[in-house]
């Protein structure tokens, strides 16, 4: 006989679930809407899903450090998801800075006087 579910684990599935739908709706919206969606999804004072993420992955790396010294997980584990957990909050910082640009330009506050930015070609690079 198989264990149910515990709702949790229900929660985070339903959580990627939707995810998954909001990332399909943005890439089909109109650029000031999309601009709106991207600065809910940062946020700031812990309402954004960037806020909340970076909170959950801070809390699942104090829970398997934890666990790692209680022989429960790896320490390997433990180690790699307190880095990504630092990472996680090093790129939330990084974006924090733009997050009133980001608003400004989806609600229309930046006015009609200010130019909106020119079009440039972006390279994106990966660190690894």
């Amino acid at each position: 006989m198989t264990r149910p579910t515990p709702y949790p684990v229900r929660l985070a599935d339903e959580i990627a679930r939707q995810l998954g739908q909001l990332t399909d709706h943005l890439s089909h919206l109109p650029p000031a809407e999309a601009t709106q969606v991207i600065a809910r999804v940062l946020g700031s004072d812990e309402d954004g899903v960037l806020d909340r993420v970076t909170h959950l992955m801070a809390t699942s790396s104090v829970v398997a450090k934890a666990q790692a010294e209680n022989g429960v997980l790896p320490p390997e584990a433990a180690l790699a998801l307190a880095r990504a957990a630092n990472d996680v909050h090093d790129v939330h910082l990084d974006l924090d800075e733009h997050l009133e640009t980001l608003r400004d330009f989806s609600t229309g506050a930046a006015g009609p006087a200010v130019k909106p930015p020119t079009p440039a070609p972006l390279v994106v690079r990966r660190h690894r």
